[in-house]
């Protein structure tokens, strides 16, 4: 199939060098084109606007930082709308908002366009080993479509329900997540301030009733010093806005969550933006908390 992928970051050069390991034709645009040149060297053919992406492949991924974003590569002079034809079907992979999903899904009915909204999880790890889930909203028959390509880079692929409904799964996705990342701070905190062995901690605690996959992804990494991104600060932190808006949108409190979101915040603010989500132990271990 002829494949377009726009969005090479921590998770798309992975999921895009899946799609063409796995033979399809694939045509990539990026903001940055370096960030293509591996893909390229292995095969893929560069394009210069999301337009010409969309007129040369059948399926497009997109995977980008925030909404905004998003509203450039679909709705712009140059953008997917602008090139799309017959046959296309495009799939925004980008954590977002369920109303934005179902804005892009009207317009892609008034052209004759297929359009899901399919978020990932599964980090820097799920990707590279090509075992994301993912989390789709829309037509089941656009999902049956694009079901061998999305395949390639994903172990789950669950359909959730009408458009909107795969971005509220992945708000679902990020409350836990944000749980589980403030247990894990504290926790690797508390350990450190008693001077328990963390390696001991990290091995032990995943094997009991506290493991999780925030601390089997992140607690080898703290030790290590190692803060570059699986997930970035700045794009959890647009992640958790977008799960509490849509919460008092339901009248919903979900105290935890507003936490979450203040402390990443604070980490944000004091520098951190581009490290990894398990950068907030900083918040404890540099003395940056403000609870």
């Amino acid at each position: 199939m002829k494949v377009g992928f726009i969005g090479l970051g921590v998770m798309g050069q992975s999921m895009a060098g899946h799609i063409l390991e796995a033979g399809h034709e694939l045509f990539v645009f990026n903001r940055t084109k370096s960030k293509a040149n591996n893909l390229v060297e292995q095969g893929a053919t560069w394009l210069d606007t999301p337009k010409e992406v969309a007129e040369a492949a059948e399926l497009v991924i997109t995977i980008v930082g925030y909404p905004k974003d998003i509203e450039e590569v679909y709705y712009g002079e140059s953008g997917l709308f602008a090139g799309a034809h017959s046959k296309s079907l495009f799939i925004d992979m980008t954590t977002s908002t369920p109303s934005l999903a179902v804005q892009l899904a009207d317009k892609g009915k008034e052209l004759n366009v297929g359009v899901l909204d399919a978020p990932v999880t599964g980090g820097d790890v799920g990707a590279r080993e090509g075992r994301l889930a993912v989390l789709v909203g829309g037509h089941e028959a656009d999902l049956k479509k694009a079901k061998t390509v999305i395949d390639t880079f994903a172990a789950n692929v669950t359909h959730f329900g009408e458009h909107g409904a795969g971005q509220h799964a992945k708000a679902v996705n990020q409350i836990m997540v944000a749980g589980t990342m403030l247990g894990l701070a504290e926790m690797m905190t508390y350990a450190k301030t008693a001077e328990l062995p963390l390696d001991k901690i990290v091995k032990t605690i995943g094997s009991g009733a506290a493991s999780n996959r925030s601390l089997d992804n992140y607690g080898p990494r703290i030790i290590q010093d190692d803060y570059t991104p699986g997930f970035f600060v700045k794009h959890f932190v647009k992640d958790l806005k977008i799960a509490l808006d849509e919460s008092k949108k339901m009248e919903l409190e979900l105290p935890m969550t507003e936490l979450a979101h203040k402390l990443y915040t604070q980490l944000a603010e004091a520098g951190h933006s581009d490290e990894g989500t398990q950068a907030i132990v900083k918040l404890w271990w540099d003395g940056e908390f403000n609870g």
